[in-house]
């Protein structure tokens, strides 16, 4: 199981609604939306993920 960066939802990576590659890591999201919103500032995410935190 992946950990979607946005929402926190734990997602099979080959059920993925999307994924993106960054900074040569794989993402796993659990719908299109957290996608985006990753693509527009992928290190706030990055760094919330690091820490433990979810999206909200």
């Amino acid at each position: 199981m992946a950990k979607d960066p946005i929402c926190g939802m734990e997602v099979k990576p080959e059920e993925a609604a999307a994924t993106c590659e960054y900074k040569g890591k794989t993402y796993y999201f659990c719908a299109v939306a957290c996608k985006e919103k990753f693509e527009k500032d992928p290190e706030r995410y990055i760094e919330k993920e690091e820490k433990g935190g979810g999206c909200c």
